[in-house]
Parts: C-alpha cells; sequence; structure tokens
C-alpha cells in the first residue's frame, strides 16, 4: 500500500498567513507543508501538499489518490459548506479522511456550520490552527497502523 498521505486545501489557503491573520494565524501553507511532513515522518509515512482554487482540480487530485495515496487530509475553505462533488469523490475514496478547519466554523458564520466533507471524514479538526493539521496526519496515521495490524 501507498505510504504516501495527500493534504489538499481549497481556495484561499494559498494566502495563509496574509489573509485574516486574526482568525488563520500567521503561518504560511509552507510551514504547514513541514509540520505535516515532521509529523507523518514519526510515523514513517510522507505527505505531499496540494492546494489549488478550483474545486475542479480538487476533485481531479482527489480521484487520482483512490490509486496512489494511503490517505487524505483536507481543508476544502468555502468548498466545506457547498461541494457535494468533493464530497462524491471522497466517498469514492477507500483509505482514511480527515477534514481540517484552522478556525471553528461551528463558531462562525451559521452557513460554515455545515461541512459536506464531515459525512465523509473520518475525523474533523476545527479551531486548531496549524497545529490542526499535525493532529489529522496523527489520526490518518493511526488508521493507517490499525488497518495494517
Amino acid at each position: 500500500m501507498a505510504k504516501t498521505i495527500l493534504i489538499l486545501n481549497g481556495p484561499n489557503l494559498n494566502m495563509l498567513g496574509a489573509r485574516q491573520p486574526e482568525i488563520y494565524g500567521s503561518e504560511t501553507l509552507d510551514d504547514v507543508a513541514g509540520l505535516c511532513a515532521e509529523t507523518a515522518a514519526i510515523f514513517g509515512q510522507e505527505t505531499e501538499l496540494r492546494q489549488s482554487n478550483h474545486e475542479g482540480e480538487l476533485v481531479d487530485w482527489i480521484h487520482e489518490a483512490r490509486d496512489s495515496f494511503a490517505a487524505i487530509i483536507i481543508n476544502p475553505g468555502a468548498y466545506s459548506h457547498t461541494s457535494v462533488a468533493i464530497l462524491d469523490a471522497l466517498n469514492m475514496f477507500e483509505g482514511p479522511v480527515a477534514e481540517v478547519h484552522l478556525s471553528n466554523i461551528h463558531a462562525r458564520e451559521e452557513f460554515r456550520h455545515n461541512s459536506y466533507v464531515s459525512g465523509r471524514a473520518d475525523a474533523v479538526i476545527v479551531g486548531c490552527g496549524p497545529a490542526g493539521y499535525g493532529f489529522a496526519v496523527e489520526q490518518v496515521c493511526a488508521c493507517l497502523s490499525d488497518a495494517v495490524t
């Protein structure tokens, strides 16, 4: 089985560190990538981080993951609340899926309280800032370890 964990990031996450730091913090997506790689290495796993502002590209990457990746961690950004297409694609993926949100979406505007992706996720981590990605890596690694034993 593939040992690489695919970490997908949706719209505007390329602006992490510059966009509303009072909500999302000052760390960049490169910082998140480093944290994920370091955490995964502890478990003998690798990560590949991608970001797109385009829903279809995220769906294509999820399709690709079916044959090439052991797990998916996804921060779908605003697509959390709108994308049945991303949910449908994730439902075709057989490995563990963790959903991450930097902010607590349940403490924000009403429209952010629902996430389609949560319906497929094995774990949902919200409101932990960039550290949430590290928690998500730990969680999917635990799922992968359980699957092997």
